[in-house]
């Protein structure tokens, strides 16, 4: 098939999927534009920079689409006055939103995007970039920019799957302290500040060097480093709105500590827990791309961003930017997150930009 061929094939798919997006046609618009993306990054003989940038331009296609059906459905289900917020959010915000769905589009689709396999030997050892080769080989002969992909949905995953039992545990618990108080808060509390008298790395460092380093005992061990920063905060919120009379009244209407905690208190403190919700996630990514970068992380050969710096920090020496990859992708997630959580305290806080 001539290259002609090929870039108005192309193109056709890529209006088509904007067109699709326009109509509102949301999944529709997606799905090509995800054909258009696999189509890229198979192939077709395209010379190496024009593909990169040709699976870049598709991949922010997926995520726009993706955002568009975000917003439509904020507008359809939660009403003008949310769906005005995001409308009106400020462009460091749209930014980093954007940059959260294309690592999730990126994360989600990756057997499909990547050119080649996760841990497929395909060329010689640190290989200059080809048609192929996007971006080069490792250390092993291994595809970088594939490792790139598949690494959103295991460094991004692991951290998501962490955070989120962190926060439970960190939630759970001081919401509990605050709606029963007495011996039950002082033992939670002072679990809590044990915990966080040792250093988090040391902690985590201890820690899987005793359990090991199956993907398991390392979200069990962040959880348990970053539950007590969750405990703090959401003790903190909920004694503030224990104390208010609409409680009271509920406990005088003889309600259980659970109906209190759903309807009472989580609903009024839910805003800050959100954004604690976006910086727990940064300081728990960031922490497993340092475990993995030294070696107790997520071990080879599944591809983690951190491991990557260190399993191709040597080409530094030579002048060679592919080390900064993985490093500018863990920094560009860590603040579109940061972002994203900036413009919702703003949003929490009722002040005017």
């Amino acid at each position: 098939m001539s290259p002609v061929l090929i870039g108005a094939c192309l193109v056709l798919l890529g209006a088509a999927g904007v067109a699709f997006v326009r109509r509102r046609r949301l999944l529709c618009g997606a799905l090509v534009l995800l054909v258009l993306a696999v189509a890229v990054t198979r192939g077709f003989g395209l010379p190496p920079d024009l593909a990169g940038l040709a699976i870049a331009a598709a991949l922010l296609a997926v995520a726009a689409a993706l955002s568009a059906g975000l917003k439509w459905s904020i507008v359809r289900f939660s009403g003008p006055a949310v769906a005005r917020e995001f409308r009106t959010a400020p462009l460091t915000a749209s930014f980093g939103i954007l940059v959260i769905l294309l690592y999730s589009t990126a994360a989600l689709f990756a057997p499909w995007i990547a050119p080649h396999g996760e841990a497929e030997v395909i060329s010689s050892s640190f290989a200059p970039p080809s048609s192929s080769l996007l971006l080069g080989a490792d250390q092993l002969g291994r595809d970088i920019f594939s490792r790139i992909i598949y690494g959103a949905r295991n460094s991004v995953g692991l951290a998501l799957a962490a955070t989120l039992l962190a926060f439970l545990l960190g939630a759970v618990s001081g919401l509990l302290a605050a709606i029963k108080g007495g011996i039950a808060d002082q033992v939670l509390g002072r679990i809590a500040d044990i915990l966080m008298s040792v250093p988090a790395l040391i902690f985590a460092l201890l820690m899987l060097s005793i359990f090991g380093t199956g993907l398991l005992v390392i979200v069990l061990v962040i959880a348990v480093i970053y539950a007590p920063r969750v405990f703090r905060l959401t003790r903190a919120v909920a004694g503030n709105v224990v104390v208010m009379d609409y409680v009271e009244a509920a406990r005088l209407r003889g309600e259980g500590d659970w109906y209190l905690i759903r309807r009472e208190i989580l609903p009024n403190a839910a805003a800050p827990l959100v954004a604690e919700f976006g910086l727990e996630f940064c300081f728990v990514f960031l922490l497993i791309a340092g475990l993995s970068f030294l070696g107790l992380g997520v071990q080879p050969p599944t591809a983690d961003w951190g491991s990557m710096v260190r399993e191709n920090a040597t080409l530094i020496s030579f002048g060679d930017m592919t080390p900064l990859i993985p490093a500018g992708a863990i920094a560009l997630l860590t603040v579109s997150v940061n972002f994203v959580v900036d413009w919702m305290l703003l949003r929490s806080s009722g002040l005017k930009e």
